[in-house]
Parts: structure tokens; C-alpha cells; sequence
């Protein structure tokens, strides 16, 4: 049976890129490209995933006289005949053996840069290859997704932090905070693969197991996320609404150590957290922590989050107690927590949040769950992600290459080579036209000729992304 996908790399391209091998000057030995944030809903963006990119896409031979002819073939029947770059892919077939004539720069991912500083160049080493730059540009583009989500997730990382800071004086837990629950939601496999990986950068409690394969085998981390048992709405209904409290109770039953999480909002949350957890169960509930057993992790999932939130809060603080922390705000028992699992962005985590600490309630008592806002309500604008030639060099003349538009300047592009750096105070900054300092230069050679040149391991990018709070709570 077929891939479903296409494997072929000479056909991971957009059309009209088959074509471009006759369009640029007479002479051209040489184009540079660049990849960047131009701007977007964040002010700095978290660097990831262009390892994943290498390894699947360009590592090794990839170029084979079958690609070229199933590549040719199909370019004559899509584009017309004729058009289809034969001798430039056999070129590379028998002079490179099938890998590609290619140095790719990047920044270390894990960095987080503030946009509009160039993040990847890429360039031919081979003067006959000038044309494969751009043809690469639209695999290489699509690292704008694992930034997007990388960047989107580590924001919530920022705020959830900051408000245990304010209201617990401890970071523990955070982690696991933001649970990934994107898989079921995302447009394909791979893309939850992708998409899930970003996010545990950040966070380490995920459903996505796509995701957790994704980092260990193209960034060797053994185990980058963990779950626990948890109930969804068909193993609570099908017990049928009479039977409720049942239901919940064989979820104590059959799970009576570690973390149990269960949905509780099939038919009335309320109702369920004061008549059933907090009343026919509790003594249940209770003895979990008598025994040190683990929590029990109420999920609501549905109404207004930062509204329902409160409610479950006051219900649970009511039947269970709770006791005030060093910082004034109350706390459940540590045998009784809340997920909140529905609606949950950037943008509803911070008024969940702020609603919780308006009424007394500490952040430490409530984790979260986010699916398509957290995989899928993005999109290359989010961060006005481009990849743009900036150098070309054509019968031996440089040239700083670089677009303008009248009727959107804000699409403008840098010119000629370019080099990333800090300076004095420790800011990023990106020299133009190849007036850069290389011995400065933050810009990795990842790639070249067919070769992974650097590989990042999974806890490396995890540390360099690391929030500064975190930082300051480890060193204290």
C-alpha cells in the first residue's frame, strides 16, 4: 500500500519552485536565504524544530534516480513536459551522491529571540545548485509551526508561573500545569507529533503520545511526557445518569493509588462536587489522603472557565476545608485538586487566573488542559513568519538582494548576509549586508552537504527555554 504522504523531497516543494532553476540571472552561482519572525501576537519567539525537519527531510542520500523520475514524470503531467529540473537533480545524483549541496545556519533551539532577527540562513555549496535554496523553502518554512506553538505554550508557562509566584510563593507543579490535550484536534499524526513536541518544551503533562515519540527519536529524550489514568464522558455516562455516584466511585476504586483524574460535568458539576465528591464519597476522597495515596483531580468541562473555576473552588473549599498559605490565599487539601479542561488559551488562562486570586484562591490548586488553542488556533501570521533571499552572487558579483513593498512596508526584507549577535547589554541584534562580526555570530552551522552538524538533545533546549522565573526559584 502507498504512503499516504509523499516521501519524495524533489516533490516537497510548491509547484511553481519546479520552475524557478530558469528564472533567476544568467550566471547565478549563489543564493542565500534567510528565515524570521517579521512580527506577530508575541514580542519574542521560541526557537524549535528545525531539527526535526533535518533529520526527516535532508539527512543522507535523498536524491535517487527513482525520485528524479517519479519527480519528472509527474512535473510533466502537472506542469507541462519539459519544465522539470532533470539535469540539475541528476547533478546532484552523481556529483554528491544524492545528498544535497546545502549549508543550513540556525540559532540553537531553545533560544528565544524577539522577532525580526533572522533565526536560519540557508545556501548553496555548489554554484551549479543555486536554484535548490528557495526549492527548499517550503519544508524549511514549516518550523514556523513548532515555534508558533513552542513560543504560544511558554507564554501560559510565564503566566501560570507568575501567578503561583503571587499566590503560592512556590513554583512546584508547574510542569505539569498545562496539559497537552491537542491530538484528537490536530489536522494529522505528524502535525500532533510536531505541535505536541513544541509544547513540552515547556510543559511535561501530555495525552499526545504522538508528540512523546516525536522527541525521542529525533531529539533522544527517552520519556518527555507523562499522564495519568483519567475518565472521559463515555465511562461515566454509560453507567447512565441514576448510577453517577457509582461511576465516580469505581474510578476510586480501580485506581487507588496515584493521580485519578475524572470528568464530573456530564450532567451537573455542582451538583457532583457537593453531593457526590464532597458528600456520598468524601470519606473516600479523605481516606486518598490519609493514606497519602495521591490526589483526586476534578474536572469541570464546560461553562465560562474563569467563572466555573470559582464556583468548583468554593464548593470543594466548603465540603474539604482548606488551609491558608504563607502568601494569604487558601489551598485545598493536597488530595483534592481541579483541572480545568475546556476554553482554555493564553488569553482565558490569565482571567481563569486573575478570577481565582480575586476571590482568595491560590493557583496552586487548579491545573489546566488546552487542545486546539494550544495546537491548532495559529497560523504562519501568528508570528508573520517569512523566508526571503537576501544574497545572490551572479558571475562573480555580489549581490544584496532584498524586496520592498510599496504597499506594505512592513514586509520589507534584510539585505545581503547576514549574522545574529548580542550586544553590550546582552540584546539580540542582526547585522545586514555582511557588515557582521562572524566570530560573533550566533547563527549555528545545523546542516551542510547531507550532514546533521549539530544535534540538539531534548533537555538542552528545555533549559535554554526555561522562563527566567524558574531560573531565579532554582538558583535561590
Amino acid at each position: 500500500m502507498a504512503s499516504p504522504c509523499n516521501d519524495n523531497l524533489l516533490l516537497a516543494t510548491d509547484s511553481y519552485k519546479v520552475t524557478h532553476h530558469r528564472q533567476y540571472p544568467p550566471g547565478t552561482e549563489t543564493v542565500y536565504s534567510y528565515f524570521e519572525s517579521r512580527g506577530g501576537k508575541f514580542p519574542e519567539v521560541l526557537f524549535f524544530g528545525l531539527q526535526y525537519i533535518i533529520k526527516r527531510w535532508l539527512v543522507g542520500q535523498v536524491v535517487t534516480r527513482e525520485k528524479i523520475e517519479e519527480a519528472k514524470a509527474f512535473s510533466d503531467a502537472h506542469l507541462g513536459p519539459g519544465l522539470f529540473n532533470y539535469s540539475g537533480w541528476m547533478h546532484i545524483l552523481e556529483k554528491h551522491g544524492g545528498r544535497l549541496p546545502i549549508r543550513i545556519k540556525a540559532v540553537p533551539e531553545g533560544t528565544l529571540i524577539p522577532y525580526k532577527n533572522v533565526m536560519v540562513t540557508v545556501e548553496n555549496t555548489d554554484p551549479k545548485c543555486y536554484w535548490l535554496t528557495n526549492y527548499l523553502e517550503t519544508l524549511l518554512v514549516q518550523v514556523w509551526y513548532p515555534c508558533t506553538v513552542a513560543t504560544n505554550s511558554r507564554a501560559q508557562k510565564t503566566v501560570i508561573a507568575e501567578n503561583l509566584n503571587d499566590t503560592a510563593g512556590s513554583l512546584a507543579g508547574l510542569p505539569f500545569k498545562l496539559h497537552d490535550f491537542g491530538y484528537r484536534g490536530s489536522t494529522s499524526v505528524e502535525s500532533a507529533a510536531i505541535g505536541g513536541a513544541a509544547h513540552l518544551v515547556n510543559f511535561k503533562g501530555t495525552d499526545n503520545i504522538a508528540a512523546i515519540i516525536l522527541a525521542r527519536d529525533y531529539y533522544g529524550c527517552k520519556m518527555a511526557g507523562f499522564s495519568v489514568p483519567a475518565a472521559e464522558h463515555s465511562t461515566i455516562t454509560s453507567w447512565t445518569k441514576a448510577n453517577e455516584e457509582d461511576a465516580y466511585k469505581n474510578m476510586l476504586s480501580q485506581f487507588p493509588n496515584g493521580t485519578v483524574a475524572c470528568v464530573s460535568d456530564s450532567y451537573d458539576v455542582l451538583n457532583a462536587c457537593e453531593h457526590i465528591w464532597g458528600g456520598h464519597l468524601k470519606e473516600m476522597v479523605c481516606d486518598r489522603g490519609l493514606r497519602g495515596a495521591g490526589p483526586l483531580v476534578i474536572r469541570p468541562d464546560s461553562g465560562d472557565p474563569a467563572t466555573i473555576v470559582v464556583q468548583v473552588l468554593d464548593i470543594l473549599g466548603s465540603k474539604f476545608g482548606y488551609e491558608t498559605n504563607s502568601k494569604g490565599f487558601k489551598v485545598l487539601p493536597p488530595y483534592v485538586r481541579i483541572l480545568q479542561g475546556d476554553g482554555v488559551s493564553y488569553e482565558s488562562l490569565k482571567e481563569i487566573l486573575a478570577n481565582s486570586k480575586g476571590h482568595g484562591w491560590s493557583a496552586e490548586n487548579v491545573s489546566f488542559g488546552s487542545g486546539g488553542a494550544l495546537l491548532q488556533k495559529l497560523d504562519r501570521d501568528t508570528q508573520k513568519f517569512a523566508f526571503k533571499c537576501s544574497y545572490a552572487l551572479v558571475e562573480g558579483h555580489p549581490v544584496n538582494v532584498y524586496k520592498d513593498p510599496v504597499t506594505d512596508h512592513g514586509k520589507i526584507s534584510k539585505k545581503g548576509r547576514l549574522t545574529l549577535e548580542l550586544d553590550a547589554e546582552g540584546h539580540y541584534f542582526t547585522t545586514t549586508e555582511g557588515r557582521g562580526d562572524a566570530a560573533k555570530d550566533l547563527l549555528v552551522t545545523v546542516f551542510e552537504n547531507g550532514e546533521l552538524l549539530k544535534e540538539y538533545t531534548f533537555d538542552e533546549i528545555r533549559q535554554r527555554a526555561e522562563v527566567p522565573l524558574c531560573k531565579v526559584c532554582t538558583t535561590v
